[in-house]
């Protein structure tokens, strides 16, 4: 073959597979689900506290608002939900797995295409624990009725009440 041949192949190979990839996750997207491309302190609470953390890094900042729970750490290539944008300050309300509270970050931090994590995973809701794929319960059907007695070396005797003089009186 020849080279611009291979050239051509290649190129078009890469095309094919980015295409594909874009369309595996833009339903995702279309649901609002974005992979962050931030590392660093910058979820915050509150709309306010988001400034705060991006403009002024410094430890004391930092460690206040680690100490008061007011700040997450974005990791890339984590997923989060996007549930309310505000352009005007280019923020956006997220929700992380494992966090029992929306959070906000800059928009900027936030990407629509699919980013690989530290492990070289790319994330989805269902791994990542953002959407539950299985009970947390544990249904073990019905429990058979146990064959002892609560005092060791007596055996149960049937039809005897289980609180005393209920069959005393029951004899009478």
């Amino acid at each position: 073959m020849k080279i611009p041949t291979i050239l051509a192949v290649a190129a078009a190979a890469i095309t094919l597979t980015s295409s594909a990839l874009g369309d595996k996750y833009s339903d995702l997207v279309a649901q609002g689900f974005r992979w962050t491309i931030a590392d660093g302190l910058y979820a915050c609470v509150s709309k306010d506290d988001v400034p705060r953390m991006v403009n002024n890094p410094s430890d004391e900042v930092r460690l206040k608002m680690v100490e008061e729970v007011k700040a997450y750490f974005l990791i890339p290539g984590m997923i989060v939900q996007v549930i309310e944008e505000d352009p005007s300050f280019g923020l956006s309300k997220i929700r992380m797995a494992g966090i029992t509270v929306d959070l906000w970050t800059l928009t900027r931090f936030l990407s629509k295409e699919a980013v690989k994590d530290t492990y070289g995973v790319i994330e989805t809701p269902e791994t990542s624990g953002l959407i539950p794929t299985a009970t947390s319960a544990i249904d073990a059907g019905p429990m058979p009725v146990p064959d002892f007695s609560p005092i060791p070396g007596v055996s149960p005797t049937p039809g005897l009440s289980p609180t005393p003089g209920a069959s005393d009186q029951s004899a009478e």
